[in-house]
């Protein structure tokens, strides 16, 4: 009974999620501990708690029907439009930004939300309209779903989750009928729209760009993040310098370093081998969700299954080439890995949706 119980979760997208999660509090734990004269330490029992509560929402994800997303995708959508509005409203500015609504002593962050939102709105589309995806007015059409969130998240202002947005979209157009060639033309209208786009960006934002241009221009100002973090990754080694070691973490010269350069402070403690780790756990992650694509056995599922992969590839990408200084600074934190509750709470949702789909599809093939 029990082992019966183990066998209906697909272990080769469970293990990878379980352990980037447990490594991630472990940093996190390893780079609390500090000396009382060292300020912004983290309280790492809340993420555990969030990391608990998560595991929770996967396996009652995981025991649904994820069809049943489909009856109520656009309720969905309302809901996600509504929560990114009340940001507007009731939201809490830190940093120079409004993107939480606390409720007690948990911030709530509805464009992470909005993300799963999403991707169940698309895959419900594409799966329904998925015959007549190669012609060009239902892109537009899909389009035009994409673009009111984005709006209300660039309000914000959160650049990092437009850009997940935009790229969870253009996964599941590629994966549809639409003709390949679109996609050149939508990357030659997207390159010419750079210097309108530029100029209506943040000055922070127009400073983390220029800053990845030249990393060394500001290295003490609009620099410093970046050059902490490469600093961190490179003191890292083979090996690291252990658990509750490494002068950038510990002394608090590398700002974020629980949430956006938490990979800086993992690779400064765990080394080259500890980070090819961490990478090779995600891309095991995003392969097997891939694979459940395409193995599902109908359109909604592989839509699903497209989507979840391409936002933790796009965060895990993204994530790691701005801690190596490949990527401008964007806030995007690393799933499972970075302190934040809303972030481990949707991604482990995504996770019991992915097992959603391998239950029934397991299921079906044992009938």
């Amino acid at each position: 009974m029990k082992w019966g119980i183990l066998r209906r979760y697909d272990w080769m997208s469970l293990a990878p999620t379980i352990l980037l999660s447990v490594l991630g509090l472990v940093v996190l734990y390893s780079s609390a501990i500090k000396s009382s004269e060292v300020a912004n330490q983290l309280d790492t029992s809340r993420q555990i708690m969030y990391f608990g509560a998560g595991l929770v929402l996967m396996v009652i994800m995981s025991r649904l029907d994820y069809r049943v997303l489909k009856n109520y995708s656009y309720i969905l959508y309302i809901i996600m439009l509504l929560l990114l509005f009340a940001v507007d409203v009731f939201g809490a500015t830190r940093l120079g930004a409004t993107r939480w609504i606390s409720i007690g002593f948990f911030q709530f962050q509805p464009s992470e939300f909005a993300k799963l939102c999403l991707i169940v709105v698309l895959a419900n589309f594409y799966a329904k309209n998925y015959d007549q995806s190669h012609r060009l007015r239902y892109t537009f059409y899909s389009f035009g779903l994409l673009l009111v969130p984005i709006g209300l998240v660039m309000a914000q202002p959160d650049l990092g989750t437009a850009l997940v947005m935009i790229f969870i979209w253009l996964c599941m157009a590629f994966a549809s009928r639409l003709k390949k060639r679109w996609f050149v033309a939508f990357g030659a209208v997207f390159t010419t729209a750079i210097p309108l786009i530029v100029p209506r960006l943040q000055p922070y934002q127009r400073d983390r760009l220029l800053t990845f241009f030249n990393p060394t221009a500001n290295p003490t100002t609009t620099g410093y993040n970046v050059n902490q973090a490469i600093i961190a990754v490179g003191s890292g080694g083979w090996f690291g310098q252990g658990l509750g070691a490494g002068s950038q973490s510990q002394g608090n010269f590398l700002p974020s370093q629980h949430t956006d350069f938490i990979f800086a402070v993992l690779a400064e403690k765990l080394g080259f081998v500890g980070s090819l780790l961490t990478i090779g756990l995600f891309l095991l992650l995003v392969a097997r969700i891939l694979i459940l694509a395409i193995t599902s056995l109908d359109r909604f599922g592989s839509f699903l299954a497209i989507g979840i992969a391409g936002m933790f590839l796009f965060h895990f990408f993204v994530n790691i080439g701005m801690n190596v200084g490949l990527l401008p600074v964007t806030g995007i934190p690393l799933p499972f890995v970075s302190a934040g509750g809303t972030s481990m709470l949707i991604s482990m949702l995504a996770i019991g949706v992915v097992q959603s789909i391998y239950a029934h599809r397991k299921k079906r093939a044992i009938s």
